[in-house]
Order: structure tokens, then sequence, then C-alpha cells
């Protein structure tokens, strides 16, 4: 990571060109609205085409989404958190995540972007398509599902605080991530990962620094609802 401060306002400039910045950054209903006719059509596909039983495109769905979460797991740990030695290599991590440990607050680079995101999701597609054949149909919308919600999750994490008590270790799991020590923690929409591989928080012992947690979170505007009754 080629920082030393965490900047909880601002923006990275990752390119020159303005063009190339702004194909960085997007919006979670684009990337929703890209996706959802593959959620919705692939199972149907599958079902009604492929002769697949209505059990067995639920259950193949069903594994699909199960399996982001380790894939979840290993890319934010080996490629988004590997160490590069050369300067290449450092320019790289930084443009694919080290941005975002740099400016946690900026909302716009919360989700992949979507150029890169169909041409990963397409390059999943064919390795499913090449490993499990037909399957695939039924297994890559509830993979890509489960990529939406990790999305989506992280959005949530850094903008709101947890909505239920239960998803309270989720977000403290994220935040620790970020201010305390960034090579542990690493599954977002399930801590399920980090308790198998010994990279999980002991949240028990932790002390929440609630200063912090203020800090990585977006905070209304004290003054607008004042400014909209004025």
């Amino acid at each position: 990571m080629e920082f030393t401060k965490i900047h909880n306002k601002g923006q990275a400039k990752l390119f020159r060109s303005q063009y190339l910045e702004y194909l960085t950054k997007t919006h979670p209903l684009v990337i929703w609205g890209m996706y959802l006719p593959v959620l919705i059509l692939f199972p149907y596909y599958a079902g009604t085409r492929l002769s697949f039983s209505g059990l067995n495109v639920l259950l193949i769905f069903l594994a699909g989404g199960f399996f982001w979460t380790f894939t979840e797991y290993i890319l934010h740990r080996f490629a988004f958190h590997h160490h590069p030695t050369t300067e290449k290599g450092r320019r790289i991590n930084y443009v694919l995540h080290g941005n975002h440990h740099e400016y946690p607050r900026d909302k716009e680079r919360l989700f992949m972007p979507a150029v890169p995101s169909l041409i990963l999701a397409s390059a999943f597609f064919g390795v499913f398509y090449l490993a499990m054949g037909k399957a695939a149909i039924a297994f890559f919308p509830g993979f890509m599902l489960g990529y939406l919600i990790y999305g989506s999750m992280h959005y949530a994490i850094h903008a709101w605080n947890p909505p239920f008590k239960w998803m309270k270790g989720l977000w403290r799991n994220h935040h620790l991530h970020h201010y305390k020590h960034a090579d542990m923690g690493f599954g977002v929409s399930s801590t399920l990962w980090d308790h198998v591989f010994g990279t999980m928080f002991d949240l028990k012992k932790e002390k929440e620094d609630k200063e912090k947690v203020q800090e990585l979170m977006f905070k209304r505007n004290p003054n607008k609802k004042d400014m909209q009754h004025s």
C-alpha cells in the first residue's frame, strides 16, 4: 500500500486521462442493472430449455452463491492484498485496491466499475462453462448474485450503521481491516472463510474505536435538515 495515512475526504486520482478516470467510477444501481437480466434469464433458460428441474436450478444457483463467498475471500486476500516488490506491481495494486484503503469513503469506487466487472464476469463464466458444462447457466447467476450482495454490503458498511444486531460483526470486521490490520478480516459479505483460514479478528478482545468507525462512514450533513426548514 503506497500511503501512510487514511484520508476520509477526497478521492484518489488514478489516471491522467479524465476519460479513463471516469471509467474507474460507478454507482451500485448501475452494476445491479447490468446483471439483473443474468439473474433472471439464466435460471429461466436452464429450467425451460436445458431440462433442469426447478429444484436442480435452485440448488446449483445456491452453490454458485456459496462459491462466491470463497472467491471473495481469495481475491481480497491474495489479489487485492498482494504485496508486490516492483514499482509497476505497486502501481497496479494501488489502482486495484490500495486507493480504496487510502480513501475508504470514496463512494464512487466501492463497486468495481462496469468495464473491468464485465471482463472478469465473462472470464468466470467461461471457466465455469468449461468446468461444468450447461450447469454453468444456473451456477453463474448465483455466483453473480453473491457478488452483487458483496458489493452492496461493502457499500453499506462504509455508508451506514448495521441495520440488524447480528450484522455488527461484519461491520466491525471490515472496519478493523481498514484501520487496524489490513492483512486480516478479508471477508466482507461473510466471515466464514476468515474463521476457516485463521484471519478473523477476535471481536470480543478488540476494543471498538467508535471515533475511527465514524470516520470511515458517510455522515449526513447536520445542517441539511435545518436548511430544508429555513
